[in-house]
């Protein structure tokens, strides 16, 4: 156990030197490690951590892509990241491999982005071809004049006006919102008989 101890601090002091100023690489205690692929300059990033076990490097560390800087790549891509440094790490056991598994994606990274391109032009190609199909259903789903059936009549602001001072405050007409009122509209009429006086 002290032997794989004094192996780890070895790494430890190793990767302290190889990554001093280099702003993709982070060590986050003395067993866990982060590496960043990709810069600003570049359309996909990842993060990749590798965490030391106790009885590492006689077993493999433990490798994940859950950060939250990862969110938008697909499990499938993390799992193909994973793939790959575990069985790069299977012909370092005994050794420190945490530099040779960062290195080890260097290499790959341009086929990696690419896959990740392709991921993303096929996924774009999903959500058009889902959207149009869920818009081809809602419109198979309602009858052709259903959106005129439902659409409301716009009135003017007068007409508005007017319906608001025919209701109470919860929006009911009130009591003889409807009735005539004779006298206004006698007024306005007049009778037939009415003949203006003379005078004599």
């Amino acid at each position: 156990m002290t032997d794989l101890l004094e192996q780890q601090a070895e790494e430890l002091e190793a990767l302290a030197s190889i990554y001093e100023g280099d702003n993709f690489f982070k060590q986050l205690n003395n067993t866990t490690f982060q590496y960043k692929y990709g810069d600003e300059n570049d359309k996909y990033t990842f993060n990749v951590e590798v965490t030391w076990t106790e009885e590492y490097p006689n077993v493999l560390p433990k490798i994940s892509l859950d950060t939250y800087y990862n969110r938008t790549i697909s499990a499938a891509f993390k799992t193909k990241i994973i793939d790959i440094l575990n069985a790069e790490g299977e012909s370092w056991l005994g050794c420190g491999m945490t530099y040779t598994l960062f290195e080890c994606l260097k290499e790959k990274l341009t086929e990696l982005f690419a896959e990740l391109e392709e991921e993303s032009q096929n996924q774009k190609v999903d959500n058009v071809a889902d959207n149009m199909a869920a818009i081809q259903l809602k419109s198979s789903a309602e009858p052709q004049g259903k959106a005129q059936v439902n659409k409301k009549e716009q009135l003017t602001k007068a007409q508005k006006k007017k319906l608001w001072e025919r209701s109470d405050n919860k929006g009911n007409k009130v009591r003889g919102w409807d009735w005539v009122d004779i006298i206004r509209h006698l007024s306005q009429t007049g009778g037939k008989d009415d003949v203006p006086p003379t005078s004599v």
